[in-house]
């Protein structure tokens, strides 16, 4: 099984970038919804248990699923489309970003940025490389729901 450890800190992983298999993808508009953790929890994601900090945002996407982003990383990813629904959400559109995505062929772990929460990928999931420091899971499907591969 293959290891991956986020840094943290700005720019592409080495590991990933030096890949030859590494492509670059744009992360499309995607309406989600959002609300903000008023105290630390755990977010359970379909590829392991995120740690989430007060003020991060705790996204849904259009099949249920949920992630934790940064408040630090939220505001460069995402922009509010209308004010509280009614929920405890509120509709947020992704903007668009370039990332580097590596197709895997085995199964692999990232431990995030955190230093605790660790996902789990499978054969044919994608290693997302967002170039801030953080790094993701993302299923085929959703890959290819959601990112345009550029190169």
């Amino acid at each position: 099984m293959l290891h991956f450890r986020a840094r943290g800190t700005g720019g592409f992983h080495p590991q990933i970038a030096r890949d030859a298999r590494a492509v670059g993808a744009r992360k499309r508009e995607t309406d989600v919804q959002v609300h903000f953790a008023t105290d630390p929890t755990a977010v359970r994601t379909q590829e392991g248990v995120v740690q989430a900090h007060t003020g991060d945002a705790i996204v849904t996407g259009a099949g249920g699923a949920q992630w934790p982003v940064s408040r630090r990383g939220f505001a460069g990813k995402y922009r509010q489309l209308s004010a509280d629904d009614g929920g405890d959400g509120k509709t947020y559109r992704s903007v668009p970003h370039d990332v580097m995505a590596l197709r895997m062929e085995e199964p692999f772990s990232v431990l995030l940025a955190d230093g605790v929460s660790v996902l789990h990928g499978t054969p044919g999931d994608w290693l997302v490389d967002h170039g801030d420091g953080s790094l993701g899971v993302v299923s085929s499907d959703a890959f290819a729901a959601t990112y345009d591969v550029l190169t």
